[in-house]
């Protein structure tokens, strides 16, 4: 079994990256763990308006034992019922995820860095790199279309929120890092060398 930290800025590509290396493997040999899963539960918060307004991109926001605990389940061979969170309403649904273990189990968010616990399960890091505006494009489109945003408060939010909390706690994490994929999902030849360096490794263990 090899577990693999993917992280980066918002917009960086991660998703794109994580997508190619499943496609790569047979279906069932990968298991993705989002990040986005594990944002805490605010429905304890009565107005959406108020939830909106949290700080997603602030480690505080991420229940990192649930993580940690079920990451540790799939690693000892133990199927886990992930939390389902909406950005809709900034709650975690009242459903789960059935998600079984796998010989590669990809752990996938912005800020999957910053809990030294979390590092240490991880077999490979990998900080999936890319320029700010190509990251703001992305989120704009993102944020808009998959999840109702005004592109106003969208751009606001990048340059009140967004970009100093990159800054503060998803930049310096890239120290971290084994590998750093610059211009993410399109660096074809880092992807290749993932997923060479993934083979040789479920090779020989």
């Amino acid at each position: 079994m090899l577990t693999i930290g993917i992280a980066g800025g918002t917009g960086s590509g991660k998703t794109t990256v994580v997508r190619k290396i499943a496609e790569h493997f047979r279906q069932g040999e990968v298991v993705v763990v989002p990040q986005d899963s594990y944002y805490r539960d605010n429905s304890d918060i009565p107005l959406l308006e108020d939830r909106q307004k949290i700080n997603f991109d602030h480690p505080d926001a991420i229940d990192f034992d649930l993580l940690i605990r079920q990451l540790g389940d799939l690693q000892q061979g133990r199927t886990i019922e992930q939390p389902i969170y909406s950005y809709l309403t900034c709650t975690r649904a009242k459903e789960t995820l059935t998600v079984r273990p796998a010989h590669i189990i990809i752990v996938e968010g912005i800020l999957i860095f910053t809990d030294e616990r979390l590092r240490r399960m991880l077999d490979i890091l990998v900080y999936v790199d890319a320029d700010p505006d190509d990251r703001l494009v992305r989120v704009i489109a993102r944020d808009t279309m998959e999840r109702g945003r005004d592109v106003g408060k969208v751009i606001d939010r990048y340059e009140r929120v967004l970009k100093p909390m990159h800054q503060l706690f998803i930049e310096p994490t890239r120290k971290y890092a084994d590998l750093i994929l610059p211009q993410g999902g399109h660096n074809q030849v880092g992807i290749d060398m993932l997923i060479a360096s993934i083979e040789n490794h479920l090779k020989h263990n």
